[in-house]
């Protein structure tokens, strides 16, 4: 069964230009939503805690910035952008109290309603917009009078007006020209985290690391394994972005493609399909929810364990050497310093 999906003609900008939109955050995703909104020619403040690194962006981008809980107390449309992590006491403590009647919540990634993280009143609409790309591309797209593809749903719909005032979103930050697809909070949280965990990046970093291990191990040297296994993965990647598996294996070598039939079965077996069943498993029923949140609640302890393990591995000291011979390559993001666990 095909996917709903919707364009422009499905959606009506006026419904959201007649309203006060809070962007709660302003990173990724917030600063997109916030400049999008606005040059749609949408009434947006950005709300922000006392302190925030962020609050000089956004001014010096144009935007009003307000404290979270002033932002939220005037807003007919409350966009909770914050990491998924602080979602809940942001909400409990900044946004319930002076959330309005008859507004809305707006997610862009259904983990903590989903998860009963966040519970909403009665008389809240809540929904969510989800790009499918990071904030800069989603930003850059909408400049360029293009558009990222968004996940668009309905949570609750105590209006009777949820529908339109997503779509009417979705529109102004370029969604609809792209393409939005209809899903529901659970669909897009669950399939969202399984997509991470056992392939995007779960999967395909595992499989790196291991690859350059099985290399140097067999006494390769590092340079050779980190440009066989992971700098060339970029290639691939980019073939079947533009074509679909069909199109990676058309574009490389006939012993490439035979090599991926005959020996990719071997490396990825049956038994790995039961492991994402499993992991599939624990975020279905909750405890990958609870673990990442007990865990961040107490500190974060095993989460910057193991990303200091992962910063560690012997392939990130090769590649920052094999990267700094690339005289194309230009540092995008500022804000990361390869080499430094700290964040």
């Amino acid at each position: 069964m095909m996917a709903e999906m919707f364009h422009d003609e499905d959606a009506d900008l006026s419904v959201i230009q007649s309203k006060k939109v809070a962007v709660i955050g302003y990173g990724s995703q917030g600063h997109a939503h916030a400049l999008n909104l606005r040059d749609s020619g949408v009434e947006v403040v950005v709300g922000l805690r006392e302190g925030s690194s962020s609050t000089v962006k956004a001014e010096e981008a144009g935007l009003t910035v307000l404290p979270i809980a002033e932002a939220v107390a005037q807003a007919d449309v409350v966009v909770v952008l914050a990491p998924d992590q602080v979602q809940a006491q942001l909400y409990t403590e900044e946004i319930a109290p002076h959330l309005r009647p008859g507004s809305a919540l707006l997610f862009s990634h259904g983990f903590n309603i989903h998860f009963g993280y966040i519970n909403a009143p009665d008389g809240v609409d809540v929904v969510m917009v989800a790009p499918k790309g990071p904030g800069h591309t989603v930003r850059r797209e909408f400049e360029a009078g293009r558009g990222v593809p968004v996940l668009v749903c309905v949570e609750q719909d105590s209006s009777g007006q949820a529908w339109p005032l997503v779509l009417s979103y979705a529109k102004a930050i370029g969604g609809t020209r792209a393409g939005a697809i209809k899903t529901t909070f659970r669909e897009e949280t669950e399939t969202d985290l399984f997509g991470e965990q056992s392939v995007l990046c779960g999967g395909v970093s595992q499989l790196i690391q291991y690859g350059f291990e099985t290399l140097v191990e067999a006494g390769y040297q590092p340079e050779m394994a980190y440009f066989e296994v992971c700098h060339e993965l970029k290639l691939i990647v980019d073939l079947i972005n533009e074509g679909g598996i069909s199109k990676q294996r058309w574009s490389c070598s006939d012993t490439a493609e035979y090599g991926d039939y005959v020996s990719g079965p071997r490396v990825i077996t049956p038994d790995v399909k039961d492991h994402m069943k499993d992991v599939l498993a624990d975020i279905q029923n909750g405890s990958f929810a609870k673990r990442f949140m007990d865990d961040q609640t107490s500190g974060a302890e095993e989460f910057l364990r193991l990303r200091k393990a992962g910063e560690s591995h012997p392939i990130e000291t090769t590649g920052r050497e094999v990267r700094s011979l690339f005289a194309w390559r230009q540092d995008l993001d500022s804000d990361y310093h390869e080499g430094s666990v700290a964040r």
